[in-house]
């Protein structure tokens, strides 16, 4: 294979519709969740994943789990869990069966946000898709995002 070979073209070109389709949705709703909710995709995220934890084994994540999940560094995670923590939005503890672990929960006020962006973040990410559904070279992926279905 050489750098002008049609299937690495063909690849590289599907990579930049994908991440162009990204970056199109990631915009428009970070732009939603800051006017609305003062929150930004990252912490939106961050709020979500933290939300799910549970109490019963396994249930709290470690920071590199959270960080994972956000799709960012553990460093980058710990300055977004302290942004949020200095806003009351979430609180962290020293598990109690290992000093040596901190768990990050969110907090009521964390949690009452969190209700309140949901459905402006489900409606963004709507538009978002609608938009580019109308484009020709974004409508394939955007197709293929509505009909993926994660497992639980």
């Amino acid at each position: 294979m050489t750098a002008t070979d049609p299937a690495l073209t063909a690849l590289a070109q599907s990579w930049c519709a994908l991440s162009l389709l990204h970056g199109r949705i990631e915009a428009h709703i970070e732009r939603a969740l800051q006017s609305r909710h003062d929150l930004s995709v990252r912490e939106y995220s961050l709020l979500d994943v933290l939300s799910r934890q549970h109490n019963g084994e396994g249930g709290h994540l470690q920071m590199k789990q959270v960080a994972d999940a956000v799709v960012l560094s553990q460093s980058a995670t710990t300055r977004l869990v302290t942004r949020l923590e200095d806003r009351g939005l979430l609180s962290r503890y020293l598990c109690p069966t290992d000093r040596r672990g901190i768990y990050t929960d969110v907090t009521d006020a964390g949690l009452t946000l969190l209700s309140q962006a949901r459905p402006t973040n489900d409606t963004a990410l709507r538009q978002a898709l609608d938009e580019a559904a109308a484009n020709p070279e974004l409508a394939p992926l955007v197709k293929a995002v509505e009909t993926l279905r994660v497992p639980a």
